[in-house]
């Protein structure tokens, strides 16, 4: 009787594991087409157990290639490990592209629920020696097995990543490592909780009418909605860049723009939400992680599978591009602060939250151009349609909305990608505007990238994600210039992706050198100066007009307007990423007194005392671009030399087209970016070409 019990048990457990399952949308296959997500059916109560078995049976997975008894081989070890997880990693990247693009408090807490045993899980995988030795046993052989390049780079890339994982540790090591590993984790979960919980905690509300003295129409309609959705009286104006930055441009009332200066710019700053222990938090976990596995910074571990390969080589870059740049920068400045003082300005030096505003005046006065003369003729969706449409232009394929398809939020849109074939190539999903639940900032990531499993290839889901302006009223969402240009750099990355080829999934796409990675996006970016493309589709939502010729003009005579200042902020950027990741011990100044003086070398404008980057650089404590965003501006001299060949050739000539995706956007990370980029362009660029570019220099003869 008592067995008996105890086997009707079994079977009403096992039942009900089976219901589970069969009601989790994260652990049945999905019937849609393509096997797209099922975001309609997907709850927040989904995820962890989603997580708890896929985890399982990839753990279990890796038990197979461990416990085989066949001597280790490419397949049933090197590619047996590249397929291995498939199931967890789908879990995963849905579960954190909406953690980014539509979180809430419920998915905070699981997200922290889940990092100890996330961490744990890679932790039994990168440091298993078992596993590895198998690993090990195959890249010892590695020149007699006959790969082909793509088998050997995975091959290696293996054997590499492991080793730079802990592979290689003492068992003592391995286990400091792993607490290293989780801590870290935790840190930089909770700085991004306290990122997007900072931003959200400020609002400016105003009541009366004065206080909107300067701003032009669009952006009262944006902070009455903005108001109205709040369910407050007035107008409401917060941290989002598309609410600040027209407010900063525009506002006439000095005391309100300070005001969302130091807001914007002491996010996570003391307070309920500081991130000034936890920056230094990471950074001293980092080098402890870069230590242990035998590296002296955390620049010399990140650096070497990069193109720019060490510290040294970024440092230098950064020097070759500032050395120029810091005195034009400084000349731009005095010839706004010129321009101020002649138009009533009384200060004897110009203040960050003077300087959008004043700047604006200045462009207006100097090219006649200014956001609210631009944004009627680029309505969102229109742009939409123009930058699908460049990419048929160049590269023959074609996008076709499918509202049959669920997505994430009503404000989503979903298109089936198709090549000039017909052939199924990817499904994109876009999420153009900001929420409260949306972090700020714009990216592009995926759903699912593209490989090879079992002969069976699978097409990825890529999405981009932005923070533009809304319709308000009766009036659409209308972009800026800088918008449009947003918008085609992520269209950018969703083309490397979209468009990947290959037979395993680590490299494909834009599983590329971080300092590559940025090519394909800001190439795309130069469309947006071209009178050719926009004489397509620039016209007046409300009239109809075509963008006047001279508007154009004036966008193109205006595109290197303070390009100087531009380029000396993003060195900035890349100088105190390098500075914090290339310490050996932390600091003996706190975080805030650190940027300081390692940007003060560099500074053209003032500086309050009280803001900070660093407890809001999302990019490189929590984003992946930890010593490496110096990338971006590795990639403006990439695609300045690459665009060039466009230019010369044609803006929409589909020769160099078509060498561009098949040489970079389809070959992801199949051989080394260098060699993929010398069989585009025949020769390897030089950071010349971008100062020329910006005017910063002359262009040589």
């Amino acid at each position: 009787m008592y067995k008996m019990k105890l086997a009707a048990i079994a079977v009403m457990a096992t039942a009900a594991l089976t219901s589970c399952k069969m009601e989790n949308p994260l652990l049945t296959e999905s019937k849609l087409p393509f096997g797209a997500p099922q975001f309609d059916k997907i709850k927040t109560e989904h995820y962890m157990p989603a997580f708890k078995q896929t985890i399982e049976e990839a753990r279990a997975e890796i038990d197979a290639i461990v416990n085989n008894e066949e001597a280790p081989t490419f397949e049933n070890t090197i590619v047996a490990l590249e397929n291995s997880g498939r199931a967890y990693d789908r879990v995963s990247s849905i579960f954190h592209n909406l953690m980014e693009a539509d979180t809430n408090d419920e998915m905070q807490q699981i997200a922290e629920d889940l990092t100890p045993i996330a961490t744990e899980f890679s932790m039994y995988v990168s440091l298993n020696d078992k596993l590895f030795q198998r690993i090990k046993a195959v890249y010892e052989q590695r020149d007699t097995l006959g790969l082909d390049k793509d088998q050997m780079r995975l091959l290696e890339d293996t054997y590499k990543g492991f080793s730079r994982n802990g592979a290689n540790l003492s068992d003592e090591d391995k286990e400091i490592y792993s607490k290293l590993a989780e801590e870290l984790s935790l840190v930089q979960l909770q700085y991004k909780k306290n990122v997007l919980a900072a931003t959200n905690a400020y609002t400016l509300n105003l009541t009366d009418s004065t206080d909107l003295a300067g701003l032009p129409d669009f952006v009262r309609e944006m902070g009455a909605a903005a108001a109205q959705e709040k369910g407050v009286e007035g107008w409401v104006y917060d941290l989002s860049y598309p609410s600040y930055a027209p407010f900063m441009k525009y506002s006439t009332r000095r005391d309100l723009r300070r005001q969302m200066y130091m807001a914007y710019n002491t996010k996570a700053v003391g307070g309920e939400f500081d991130n000034t222990d936890n920056a230094r938090k990471i950074i001293e976990l980092r080098i402890k992680k870069a230590n242990i596995l035998g590296y002296k910074t955390y620049a010399d571990y990140a650096l070497e599978n990069r193109m720019a390969k060490n510290a040294p080589t970024v440092n230098a870059f950064l020097d070759e591009l500032l050395e120029p740049s810091v005195p034009a920068a400084k000349a731009e400045v005095a010839a706004i602060y010129a321009y101020a003082k002649a138009n009533g300005f009384e200060d004897s030096e110009l203040m960050p939250w003077d300087f959008s505003f004043w700047s604006e005046k200045y462009k207006d006065a100097e090219y006649a151009i200014s956001d609210e003369m631009l944004k009627p003729y680029f309505r969102l969706e229109d742009c939409i349609d123009a930058v699908l449409g460049l990419a048929h232009t160049l590269y023959g394929i074609n996008f076709v909305e499918r509202k049959d398809l669920p997505v994430y939020h009503k404000d989503v849109k979903a298109f089936e990608v198709t090549d000039a074939d017909g052939s199924h190539l990817a499904l994109f999903y876009a999420d153009f505007f900001p929420r409260a639940s949306k972090r700020g900032g714009a990216w592009m990531t995926e759903f699912r990238g593209q490989r090879v499993v079992n002969g069976v290839e699978e097409r990825p889901f890529i999405t981009i994600v932005t923070n533009f302006t809304k319709p308000a009223g009766d009036t659409p969402s209308l972009l800026t210039h800088d918008e449009l240009t947003t918008f085609l750099h992520e269209f950018g990355h969703a083309l490397h992706g979209m468009l990947a080829e290959g037979r395993y999934g680590s490299q494909t796409g834009t599983s590329v050198a971080r300092d590559f990675v940025e090519l394909p996006s800001q190439i795309m970016e130069n469309w947006a100066y071209e009178p050719e493309w926009l004489n397509q589709f620039a016209q007046n939502y409300l009239t109809g007009e075509t963008i006047p010729a001279e508007l154009i003009e004036k966008i193109v005579e205006s595109k290197n307007y303070l390009a100087a200042y531009s380029q000396v902020r993003q060195l900035q950027f890349g100088i105190l990423d390098m500075a914090w990741h290339s310490l050996t011990e932390l600091p003996a100044e706190g975080t805030i007194a650190f940027e300081k003086k390692v940007l003060a070398p560099s500074k053209v404008i003032y500086s309050d005392p009280d803001c900070c980057t660093s407890t809001s650089f999302g990019h490189i404590f929590t984003g992946g671009y930890a010593a490496g965003y110096y990338s971006y501006k590795w990639a403006e001299v990439l695609e300045a030399d690459a665009f060039s060949l466009f230019k010369e050739k044609g803006i929409f000539n589909t020769e160099v087209a078509n060498s561009f995706r098949e040489n970079i956007l389809s070959k992801g990370s199949t051989d080394d970016e260098a060699v993929l980029y010398r069989n585009f362009r025949g020769h390897d660029p030089q950071p010349r070409a971008l100062l020329e570019k910006l005017g910063i220099v002359p262009a040589s003869k």
